[in-house]
């Protein structure tokens, strides 16, 4: 019978242990079998060959009968963890991941989106799995669970959360330059928290919606607002009325204003700041025209702010 909902880590880790434990049985079994087989046919102790029959059928039976046993019981043990995995339970909560080089966003229903997996205790979770661009494949060690993302496909995954706290979510697929950037976590809270959490309300304007909107798009996996290096420049020193240089087209530049900023996200490879590779993907069909300026607007005052505070540099670009 098919387990009624295993969790995700119990299925695996059931079937892991079993393999485990039958491998090392084995293992102690022949080595032992060798070890005594080396001792008792010694030249020293065995002076003169002997004969060995040319075969013995219940010898055969045995070595034939036991070891096929032992595969179908592990197929078995695999299969009914297989059920648990791809058997859904039907009051699981829907989450929409979308994978994106190099970051995650998760949207939930209602519209509320996340750059962190955040799931209730002891609830179970479904996850429809989107990529923007390239493969990616989601990876939540913690619960046992890996999935690929494939573009132009919904791949599903579920798991559940025994309990409340803070675990690592991963891409596993080699993705690009940023490849290893691509790691967010995941967010156990109580029923009741999550419930909270679900129904506040996301920021719609502002300084507060323009972070919110620089890491549902991933902008921060490759850009930094203090002034670290990254794989892109960073927004720190993306300061209105600079003039910085570009490598592509060789030996241009130009001042930062709202026109530059919005070309350097609708089609970053149109002018490439020196020093850095073009290696971001266009935003020009992924962004809409109100979260485009809000995101142009945080991204100037963010930038001007901090001038004072921090050194600045022509040489970079969103």
């Amino acid at each position: 019978m098919t387990p009624t909902w295993l969790d995700t880590a119990e299925a695996v880790d059931k079937v892991f242990l079993y393999i485990f434990g039958i491998s090392l049985i084995l293992l102690v079994l022949i080595t032992g079998v060798m070890v005594a087989f080396a001792i008792r046919f010694h030249r020293s102790r065995q002076p003169q060959p002997k004969e060995i029959p040319s075969s013995c059928l219940w010898l055969e039976i045995t070595w034939t009968l036991i070891p096929t046993l032992i595969v179908l019981s592990m197929f078995w043990y695999g299969w009914q963890g297989y059920l648990s995995l791809t058997n859904v339970p039907p009051d699981a909560l829907p989450v929409k991941a979308v994978a994106r080089q190099w970051s995650w966003s998760f949207v939930y229903p209602g519209g509320r989106t996340s750059p962190e997996l955040v799931v209730p205790a002891g609830r179970p979770v479904r996850i429809a799995i989107v990529s923007e661009d390239v493969l990616h494949s989601l990876y939540i060690p913690a619960f046992r669970i890996k999935k690929d993302a494939v573009p132009g496909m919904t791949t599903h995954v579920w798991f559940r959360a025994p309990e409340t706290g803070t675990f690592d979510l991963f891409c596993t697929e080699y993705c690009g330059l940023a490849h290893a950037s691509m790691i967010t976590s995941v967010e156990v809270l109580s029923p009741d928290a999550f419930a909270d959490w679900l129904q506040k309300p996301q920021p719609e304007a502002g300084l507060a919606k323009g972070r919110q909107l620089l890491e549902q798009y991933g902008c921060l996996a490759c850009h930094s607002l203090d002034d670290s290096p990254r794989v892109g420049p960073s927004f720190a020193q993306l300061v209105e009325g600079q003039k910085r240089a570009f490598a592509q087209p060789p030996d241009t530049s130009q001042k930062v204003d709202r026109n530059y900023v919005q070309r350097s996200i609708l089609d970053p490879a149109s002018q490439v700041v020196q020093g850095y590779a073009a290696v971001m993907p266009a935003y020009g069909e992924k962004i809409g025209e109100q979260d485009l300026q809000i995101l142009i607007d945080f991204l100037l005052q963010t930038a001007d702010s901090s001038a004072g505070e921090q050194p600045t540099a022509t040489e970079t670009q969103p």
